[in-house]
């Protein structure tokens, strides 16, 4: 029974670590679409290395040039992560994170592309961070730009807060709640799809 429970205890461990890195390459992600400095820099450990393109360096220099790069060129950003791979080896573990990005462009257009992110991160005074992120990118170009009929003309659509590259974003707020009039328009499939210019 004992080493039933010994095998059961390991699993939960690696579970649990597997999801702080997670939790950990969420939080980059996240960090950038808000321009979240400190939330950044939270996944990394402080000697890490970056390798972004023609980004390479720390985190707190990778993080100030990509920031301002995205302030200078788009309005809004996604850094999407989906399939995800995790090796975990004592106190270091690597990944390999597929990534989905959008740029809703100054200009109107948007940019979307397609990588992956190698990470090795380290646990360290028991605490999961990257110590080098290796991005990797697969794929990139232009798609035309179209309004979601759902969203549009609607007075009090930003009642339950208005989106922000900042703090200010509602996903910061506590509580979240409801602060718009229930409705549902008569025909909803008039905004099944946008209309033909």
């Amino acid at each position: 029974m004992s080493e039933h429970r010994s095998v059961d205890s390991a699993r939960l461990t690696q579970l649990l670590d597997r999801q702080e890195i997670l939790d950990c390459l969420y939080r980059i992600s996240r960090a950038i679409d808000r321009f979240d400095r400190e939330q950044f820099l939270s996944a990394y450990h402080t000697d890490a290395v970056i390798d972004a393109g023609s980004l390479v360096g720390p985190p707190g220099e990778v993080y100030d040039k990509g920031a301002e790069l995205h302030e200078h060129g788009q309005l809004s950003t996604l850094h999407n992560l989906l399939n995800h791979y995790c090796e975990i080896d004592g106190d270091s573990a690597h990944t390999e994170t597929y990534f989905f990005y959008h740029g809703l462009n100054r200009d109107g257009s948007n940019w979307v592309g397609g990588g992956r992110y190698l990470d090795r991160l380290e646990r360290r005074e028991g605490l999961w961070k990257v110590a080098f992120r290796y991005t990797i990118m697969e794929w990139s170009g232009a798609v035309e730009g179209s309004q979601v009929p759902l969203f549009q003309n609607i007075p009090d659509l930003q009642a339950n807060g208005r989106p922000s590259r900042t703090p200010d974003d509602p996903s910061y707020t506590r509580p979240l709640i409801n602060r718009r009039a229930m409705s549902a328009p008569v025909d909803v499939r008039n905004l099944s799809r946008p209309k033909s210019s």
